[in-house]
C-alpha cells in the first residue's frame, strides 16, 4: 500500500470515528431532550385537565367527549385522576385505559410525588395534585408521534450528512495528500535520472524546514559522498595503473634486453638486481594498497582491543631497523608512567603498527643521518606521540597535499616511494578517533604529532 493510501486511510479512520461519535452524541442528546420535553408536556396537560375538572367544574362527560372526538385520539394524552385510596375519579377513556394503573403504581406516586416511565411506545407521567387541601393522583400517557417522527427524520439527516461529509473528505484528502506528497514524487523522478555518469545532479530542495526538505537535503548529502567516493575511486584506479605500469614496464624491458644477446655473468646479475628492485617496489606497493584498503573499512568491522603504545612502538622500531642497517630509531618518555592506562588505547594492533612504521621509515629515509626520535607523552584524556627527524623538510606549498593518496612532492627525487604511506597513516589515526599534524622547516626537519584518546 502506498503512503498516499495509508495516510488517507489513517486520516479517514480518525476523522470518521470522531464524526461518528459526534453524530451519535448529537442524536442521543436530541432524543433525550425530546423525551424530557414530552414528559413536561404530559405533566402540563395532566394539570390543565385537572384544573378544568376541579376548578372550572367541566363535567367529566364533556372532557371525555372532547378526548374522544379529537383528530388524533389514538395519540392524544390520556389522563386519569385518582384519590389517594386508589379510587378512580376521572378517566379520559376507561375502555381503552392505555396505562392500566394499579394500586402499587398509585402508592409509588404518592411516595415519590412524581414518576416518569415508558410503556411500550407510550410515555407515562404520574404526579400528585393538590386542590383545596386534598391530594389527588394524576396519570397521563401518550405517544409522541410528532416528536418521534422528527427524531427519525433527524436520524436520517445525520446519516446522509455523515455519508456526504465522508465522501467529501475522501476526495479532499486524496487531493491534499497527493499535493503534500508531490515533492516526494519529484524526488523519485529526479533520483531515477541520477546514474554513475551524472552524480553531479542534485534533488531540488523547496523547503528546508519540513520533513521532505530534510529528506532532500540528506539525499543530496549522500550524493555528495557518493560523488566524492566515485571521484576518489577513479583517481585511485588511475594512480594505481600509473604506479604499476612503470615497474612492470621496466621489468619487461630489462628482461627483453637480456634476451637480445648473450651477456656476461656480471651483466646478468645486474639485470637480475634491477628486476628484483622493481619487483620489490611492486611488493611494497601491493602491501601498501592492502593496508590502505584495511584502513578504509568501517570501524565497526575492525577488531579493537586494549593496547600499550610503548609496546607497539617497540615492535614498529624493530621492524623498521630490520629494513636497513643504517636506520636508527630512539624512543623516549616525556614523563614517568604511573599507570599502564596512561599509555593505553583501544585500537587495532596491526593497523597502528603500520602507521608507526610508516612515520619511522619516512623520518629515517629523508634524514641524512637516518635517525628518528619518537617521544611519548600523555594526559588524562589522550596519548601524544611525536616523530621527529632532521631531514630535508616539507615545503609550505606541499603541506596541504602530503596526506593525499599517491601524492609525491619534490622529495621523490631524494628517495623512491609510492605516496601511500602518509595517506594510509592518516586513515588509521582517524579510524582510532585521533588526529595527526605536522610542523616542518625545509632543510631542518619535520615533526609529525599524533593524538589518540584513551577510549
Amino acid at each position: 500500500m502506498k503512503i498516499r493510501a495509508k495516510l488517507l486511510l489513517l486520516f479517514l479512520t480518525l476523522f470518521g470515528a470522531l464524526l461518528l461519535a459526534f453524530a451519535v452524541f448529537i442524536y442521543v442528546s436530541t432524543a433525550q431532550n425530546r423525551k424530557d420535553q414530552y414528559y413536561k408536556h404530559l405533566k402540563r396537560e395532566a394539570v390543565t385537565k385537572a384544573n378544568l375538572l376541579f376548578d372550572a367544574k367541566v363535567p367529566p362527560a364533556v372532557l371525555q367527549l372532547i378526548y374522544k372526538n379529537s383528530v388524533n385520539s389514538l395519540f392524544e394524552e390520556e389522563v386519569a385522576v385518582y384519590d389517594t385510596s386508589f379510587k378512580l375519579l376521572y378517566h379520559d377513556a376507561v375502555q381503552i385505559d392505555k396505562v392500566k394503573e394499579t394500586k402499587k403504581m398509585i402508592d409509588q406516586i404518592i411516595r415519590q410525588k412524581e414518576i416518569t416511565f415508558e410503556q411500550g411506545s407510550l410515555q407515562v407521567v404520574g404526579l400528585l395534585y393538590l386542590h383545596k387541601g386534598k391530594t389527588y393522583v394524576i396519570t397521563a400517557a401518550a405517544n409522541d408521534k410528532y416528536g418521534l417522527n422528527r427524531l427519525e427524520e433527524f436520524k436520517y439527516t445525520l446519516i446522509i450528512s455523515f455519508i456526504i461529509i465522508i465522501s467529501l473528505t475522501i476526495a479532499a484528502g486524496y487531493y491534499f495528500v497527493g499535493k503534500a506528497l508531490n515533492p516526494v514524487a519529484e524526488i523519485v523522478d529526479k533520483v531515477e535520472e541520477i546514474t554513475a555518469t551524472n552524480l553531479y545532479k542534485r534533488v531540488q530542495v523547496k523547503n528546508e524546514k519540513d520533513e521532505i526538505g530534510e529528506l532532500a537535503i540528506t539525499f543530496n548529502n549522500m550524493l555528495d559522498r557518493l560523488e566524492q567516493s566515485f571521484d576518489g575511486q577513479k583517481s585511485f584506479v588511475s594512480n594505481i595503473s600509473h604506479e604499476l605500469r612503470t615497474p612492470l614496464a621496466t621489468i619487461v624491458g630489462e628482461l627483453q634486453l637480456a634476451l637480445i644477446r648473450e651477456r656476461s655473468v656480471e651483466e646478468y646479475k645486474e639485470i637480475i638486481h634491477l628486476s628484483l628492485s622493481d619487483a620489490q617496489r611492486l611488493v611494497r606497493l601491493s602491501n601498501g594498497l592492502l593496508d590502505l584498503a584495511k584502513a578504509s573499512y568501517d570501524q565497526t568491522t575492525v577488531s579493537m582491543k586494549e593496547l600499550r603504545f610503548d609496546e607497539l612502538l617497540m615492535d614498529a622500531r624493530e621492524a623498521v631497523m630490520k629494513t636497513s642497517e643504517d636506520y636508527k630509531v630512539d624512543i623516549v618518555f616525556d614523563r614517568e608512567i604511573d599507570d599502564d592506562d596512561d599509555i593505553s588505547v583501544k585500537g587495532n594492533e596491526y593497523l597502528l603498527k603500520v602507521a608507526f612504521i610508516n612515520l619511522m621509515e619516512n623520518a629515517c629515509k629523508f634524514s641524512a643521518d637516518h635517525h628518528c626520535m619518537v617521544s611519548i607523552d600523555f594526559d588524562h584524556d589522550q596519548v601524544k606521540l611525536r616523530f621527529k627527524d632532521s631531514g630535508i623538510g616539507i615545503p609550505k606549498e606541499e603541506m596541504d597535499h602530503i596526506f593525499s593518496a599517491f601524492y609525491r612532492g619534490k622529495n621523490k627525487d631524494f628517495s623512491p616511494g609510492n605516496g601511500i604511506g602518509l595517506s594510509l597513516t592518516q586513515k588509521i589515526i582517524s579510524m582510532h578517533n585521533g588526529v595527526i599534524g605536522v610542523d616542518s622547516i625545509v632543510d631542518t626537519g619535520s615533526v609529525f604529532t599524533i593524538e589518540i584518546p584513551h577510549v
